[in-house]
């Protein structure tokens, strides 16, 4: 559960939609039992949605809409045009609820 960061973008990849974009979780700054403070921390997601939900993404999530997404953690490994070898953990979208619209 969190809040969309960036609007979604789409791209077709062999006729299949495909729409990608950043999702923020946070986690509220709290006391530990021994009186010890644990700092907010938000944390950045990048989240893909495939086929009809990559088009219903794209045209209705905006950044700030408040979102639960439940999917499939995939990672995968790529080299850059420097050769250096890169990889990324994506959440892959199966189930997707809107829990409030971003302000317009």
């Amino acid at each position: 559960m969190g809040n969309v960061g960036t609007d979604p973008k789409l791209r077709y990849y062999e006729k299949r939609a495909v729409a990608f974009f950043k999702l923020a979780t946070n986690e509220p700054a709290r006391r530990l039992p021994d009186g010890s403070e644990v700092a907010a921390r938000t944390e950045w997601h990048n989240i893909v949605a495939t086929d009809e939900l990559g088009e219903f993404v794209e045209k209705y999530i905006r950044t700030g809409t408040r979102l639960f997404i439940s999917g499939t953690l995939r990672t995968r490994n790529w080299e850059d045009r420097q050769g250096i070898s890169r990889k990324v953990t994506e959440i892959y979208v199966t189930e997707l609820e809107i829990l409030g619209w971003a302000e317009r």
